[in-house]
């Protein structure tokens, strides 16, 4: 035995590393007794092989079966059977001795035992009670010797034999120091161990349960540790303890142990923040103080799950929200203050912490644009968030809610920043309805600059949007005005976009239902600009307008820009993503035009040419449709049976909803200069076919001058043919009675009114109505033939005097008839004599009307005739 009791009585020995956890390489007087290793799982391991081999005996069993063998003296008195007995106790007793003395005298073997079989298992730790200098925790674990992990043979014997002669070791009260080398060695914190006493014998389990004391360190060396692994810094560390421990087994005192144990943990070992799941989350107006002023309140809840066999009441505890500022080097922003209620945390179980947060006041940090930026903090973080991205707020403590709680807490987590990822939340499928009503429609001013707003299609309209609110938004809200960039897209296919880049006026109202509180929104929105970006989309979305006679559905994707009023002020959300699906309505409900129902009103001759007639014209139709248009300026060609044989032009047009009266339209006839040759002919048998009263029809097509500064939308409307029937000619005819019905009922134009046919004179006078208000229309000649019932001949005209038509209704020259003498149809007009009889008529006519001059047949029916002598 050493001189020096103080001396251990286990020396130390070189030991293995694990790949974690490495032990100090120092060997000198501070090893424990008692030393763990590293390479001890934590709960146990497989029985050593070697256990099996054949055990050599001890010089004390030698003796003994020397003297059971009769090796000793031979007397059989009883006193001399006595002294061999006491002898050979005696000398068992000097070899236990010796063995015992040699085992406890041989320190590094008995060391190296206690490294391999030593087996400590935590059961859990828990936090008893928070004191003003730290926390009592109560530790509990299983403490045993496991021979089968020593490998060594002999080491295994004689460890277990010691042990088992030692029985039990008691460890004194004593004071646990840890340190932190690579961090200057600063002091993490101190644990008052008591008094533990455990037995050591081979399979023996001792149940170790105990309170210790616990205090912080160094305040700034802890933050310094704990914002590098927040920050992803700490790849490893190393642990260093101290302790001084007083150690005896029975009533034999092994001195002070002085220990110094260094471990090095790194990967996986180093503990990660703990995850999390937000189970609830709910904003809500507060009152934030005695003048009436409100502020935003949320409540949150948490769930963590807890991995570790730890347990403890975490007291009430104070905390500020940070944000980020424009720039990583600038400070963060705060938002808000947070308390958590008191969580009860148990080993292996998840843990619900209930977190209430106050924001007061938006900081005017917050709110102010960035350098080099159109947004601000609150911009960057809001877009964020959502955009479905999940964000970062950082966490800070402060002030304790409750008086009880230990500063030395407040300071631990006031000098701790934890990051904290917010997850995002998008808001598509949020909108349940979406209406345009009061819909207007502006074509493209000719004279506008190109690329201005002013040179697209425009629309104005009152929009209307039902939209579902997040269940976490419990609190008022009202949208003053919206911007936005819009795609609208048809069947999957990008129409084209419209751009309401100024900010538009808006309302809105919370609706309360059983399922989900909505938020209905009505804005009106002015002459926004149409930017088509696929020509054969439009075309589509026209023809199903114009020509499917049903509702079309049109998807809306946007960017929104919405102006919020909130109990924190006026907030600006921006680039918030939104879709919906908006009903269009047909243009032509019917499937057709012929609901339109033009009406030609005041018509005008403005100039005319050797081929064309240049007109102005009051029409007056039916708009079915609940759009208004205002039309700038278009152009429009007018065909029939595919030839161009004149165009039509409207400028500065408003189109309501019902009747439109008084509709200005200038108009060019000239199908020879449109359509060439073939184009006059059409137009002749066009003419003929009119003034005879045929059902003709007129067809309406765009082109690529249609629209100035558009030729491609004009190109695109070109591909619909709109076909109307051709409009009924309102002439002015004084004294005549007829109202507007009657006109209705025959559509028929009625150039001829009536006839008067005199017998003696062999002569004829018509009665003509001019559909014309101010020139004068002259026949250049006549060859016709009046009828009686279609086919019997009554007389024939041919008369090649020119004679006017002035505007309204007047009468022909008498004009020389040739009498069908034979005819049937003659003898029908004699016994109408002093009466009236309905005729027929067909021939050509020669009309001119100033430059103009053109030949067309006439085929009319049912004309009245008056006879006389």
């Amino acid at each position: 035995m050493s001189d020096n009791p103080s001396s251990p009585l286990l020396g130390s020995a070189d030991r293995p590393r694990s790949n974690h956890s490495h032990h100090s390489d120092e060997s000198h007087e501070d090893t424990p007794l008692l030393s763990r290793s590293d390479h001890t799982p934590r709960y146990g391991g497989a029985e050593d092989d070697d256990e099996d081999e054949e055990i050599i005996p001890s010089p004390a069993a030698t003796s003994l079966r020397s003297l059971q063998n009769g090796h000793g003296s031979t007397k059989s008195t009883k006193a001399g059977r006595r002294w061999p007995t006491a002898t050979a106790v005696g000398v068992l007793g000097l070899l236990v001795l010796g063995i015992i003395a040699g085992a406890f005298f041989a320190p590094a073997v008995v060391e190296e035992y206690t490294k391999e079989a030593l087996v400590i298992e935590p059961t859990s730790l828990s936090i008893d009670s928070f004191s003003s200098n730290g926390v009592k925790a109560r530790v509990q674990a299983s403490f045993r010797m496991d021979a089968s992990r020593v490998k060594n043979k002999h080491v295994r014997n004689i460890g277990r034999f010691g042990t088992w002669i030692a029985r039990a070791v008691e460890s004194q009260e004593s004071k646990v120091e840890v340190y932190l080398p690579e961090y200057g060695n600063i002091l993490v914190g101190t644990a008052a161990v008591p008094r533990v006493v455990v037995d050591i014998r081979n399979g023996h389990t001792t149940a170790v349960d105990f309170l210790t004391d616990l205090e912080p360190g160094d305040m700034e060396g802890i933050r310094q540790v704990a914002n590098d692994w927040l920050e992803g810094r700490l790849d490893q560390i190393r642990v260093l303890g101290k302790a001084d421990v007083g150690l005896k087994s029975g009533l034999i005192p092994l001195g002070t142990q002085s220990i110094s144990e260094s471990l090095v943990f790194e990967g996986n070992d180093i503990p990660a923040i703990p995850e999390y799941n937000i189970t609830r989350l709910n904003f809500r107006e507060v009152p934030v103080d005695t003048a009436g002023r409100r502020g935003m309140a949320a409540d949150v809840s948490l769930s963590v799950v807890n991995s570790y066999p730890i347990g403890l009441t975490i007291p009430p505890l104070g905390f500020d929200i940070l944000v980020p500022n424009c720039n990583d080097n600038d400070p963060y922003i705060r938002l808000a203050d947070a308390t958590t209620a008191t969580v009860d945390v148990e080993p292996y179980s998840d843990v619900v912490i209930d977190v209430g947060g106050i924001v007061r006041e938006l900081p005017q940090d917050l709110l102010q644009t960035c350098p080099h930026s159109k947004s601000s903090p609150l911009d960057l973080l809001l877009g964020d968030y959502i955009h479905g991205k999940d964000t970062t707020i950082f966490v800070q403590g402060s002030n304790p809610p409750d008086s009880d709680t230990p500063d030395w807490i407040t300071k631990i987590i006031s000098s701790i920043t934890v990051p904290v990822p917010f997850p995002g939340h998008t808001f598509d499928g949020l909108i349940r309805n979406f209406s345009l009503t009061d819909t207007h429609f502006t074509l493209p001013d000719p004279w506008a600059e190109p690329g201005s707003d002013e040179s697209n299609p425009q629309i104005s309209a009152n929009i209307v949007v039902i939209a579902g609110l997040p269940k976490e938004m419990n609190f008022g809200i009202n949208v003053t005005a919206v911007n936005a960039t819009t795609d609208v897209f048809y069947k999957g296919e990008k129409l084209g976009e419209l751009n309401l880049k100024k900010w538009q006026s808006a309302e809105s109202e919370r609706i309360e239902s059983d399922n989900e509180a909505q938020l209905r929104i009505t804005s009106r929105i002015e002459d926004v600009p149409l930017n088509i970006t696929d020509d054969d989309v439009f075309t589509d979305v026209l023809s199903a307008l114009m020509f499917g006679g049903k509702t079309i559905m049109l998807k809306i994707e946007a960017l929104v820009d919405v102006t919020l009023s909130t109990v924190l002020g006026e907030l600006v959300i921006k680039e918030m993503p939104a879709e919906g699906v908006v009903p269009v309505k047909p243009i032509s409900p019917g499937g057709g035009f012929s609901n339109l129902k033009p009406r030609i009103g005041e018509l005008k001759v403005l100039s005319t040419s050797k081929t064309s007639i240049n007109l102005q014209a009051h029409v007056n139709f039916t708009n079915p449709t609940e759009y208004t248009a205002h039309i700038p300026f278009v152009n429009i060609h007018i065909l029939n049976n595919g030839s161009i044989i004149g165009d039509a032009t409207v400028q500065n047009v408003d189109i309501i909803q019902g009747n439109n009266t008084n509709i200005l339209v200038q108009a060019t006839w000239d199908p020879a200069t449109f359509g060439g040759e073939e184009g006059a002919k059409i137009g002749r048998e066009l003419l003929s076919q009119y003034i005879s009263g045929f059902n003709t029809t007129l067809a309406f097509q765009t082109h690529e001058g249609s629209i100035p500064n558009q030729p491609e939308l004009g190109k695109a409307l070109s591909k619909f043919l709109i076909e109307i029937p051709a409009p009924k000619l309102s002439g002015p005819s004084p004294g005549d009675d007829r109202d507007d019905d009657d006109d209705d009922r025959d559509s028929k134009p009625h150039f001829i009114n009536s006839a008067v046919f005199h017998l003696f004179s062999s002569t004829a006078v018509f009665t003509l109505l001019s559909p014309l208000h101010y020139s004068t229309i002259y026949i250049d000649n006549i060859n016709a033939t009046a009828f009686y019932n279609h086919t019997e001949p009554v007389g024939h005209i041919d008369y090649d005097l020119p004679f006017k038509v002035p505007p309204g209704t007047s009468q022909s020259p008498k004009l020389p008839v040739d009498w069908s003498m034979d005819s049937i149809g003659y003898e029908k007009l004699k016994k109408a004599l002093g009466g009236e009889l309905k005729l027929d008529a067909s021939g050509t006519v020669v009309v001119r009307l100033g430059q103009w001059r053109e030949e067309v047949w006439y085929v009319g029916s049912g004309i009245g005739a008056s006879v006389t002598l």
